[in-house]
């Protein structure tokens, strides 16, 4: 098979929660659903897998559920925790990720379906589990892939740490599309303009979890790093060279 032909063929999923984490995510042969609308962000998960992918991935922003890690530390998942149930990430994909991304932690990460924005709910959390950051899209896509019998891993920046609760602005500060929602941000300032503060630290943290992001995203290069795919464009490279120059692809 020629090199376009199965780049045509090799779609990664990628599931994201906000708007800079899909354009960050964003890439050849990567197809990205966002989870901002809740109601139908696990059957949209559902059709983009089987129209046929190769893995899910799970790629954006978390809390931090540890005091040691602090705004930007990068975790990749080695499970993902929910409602009692822990389903492992693929190791293999994990430890491809993990050679390029030397600072990162590799620790499991929780699953929420609601937004975590008391200090005391984070710490609680992460007393009761052994994560050390959550999101509310992570434990979505495990699911899927595990049902799917795809391979799955989870990269997560964390922006808010542990000690920090979120202002009240926060709830409901996120559109449908993933996109902030200035007039609701607004309105609730409006009516506690003593959140301003904290918004402005919410707004430095998930700064430095963008920058993150982003080296991460560019350390990963096509397809996250996932092995098999990566083994596979090599090894039709060399076929696709080796034909053109009429000497044998190596065994």
């Amino acid at each position: 098979m020629g090199v376009i032909r199965l780049l045509a063929k090799s779609r990664i999923v990628a599931v994201t929660g906000l708007a800079f984490e899909t354009r960050i995510a964003s890439g050849p042969g990567i197809v990205v659903v966002c989870g901002g609308n809740r109601h139908r962000f696990a059957d949209e998960l559902v059709r983009a897998v089987t129209a046929g992918c190769r893995g899910i991935v799970s790629f954006g922003i978390a809390g931090g559920l540890s005091s040691a890690l602090r705004p930007g530390a990068l975790v990749v998942a080695s499970e993902v925790i929910a409602n009692g149930q822990r389903i492992a990430t693929t190791p293999r994909w994990s430890q491809a990720i993990l050679r390029s991304h030397p600072e990162a932690i590799h620790a499991p990460i929780a699953g929420s379906d609601a937004l975590l924005t008391l200090s005391s709910a984070k710490f609680e959390l992460g007393a009761n589990t052994d994560a050390v950051a959550v999101d509310m899209e992570s434990h979505i896509a495990a699911r899927v892939a595990a049902a799917h019998d795809l391979p799955f891993v989870a990269i997560r920046a964390v922006a808010d740490p542990v000690h920090r609760t979120l202002p009240q602005a926060a709830l409901g500060a996120v559109s449908h599309d993933g996109h902030t929602n200035v007039r609701a941000v607004m309105r609730s300032l409006a009516r506690e303009p003593r959140q301003f503060v904290g918004l402005m630290r919410l707004g430095l943290d998930a700064r430095r979890a963008q920058s993150t992001l982003r080296e991460s995203r560019r350390l990963l290069g096509e397809f996250f790093s996932l092995p098999e795919l990566g083994e596979a464009v090599a090894a039709a490279h060399a076929a696709h060279v080796s034909h053109s120059v009429g000497v044998p692809a190596p065994a």
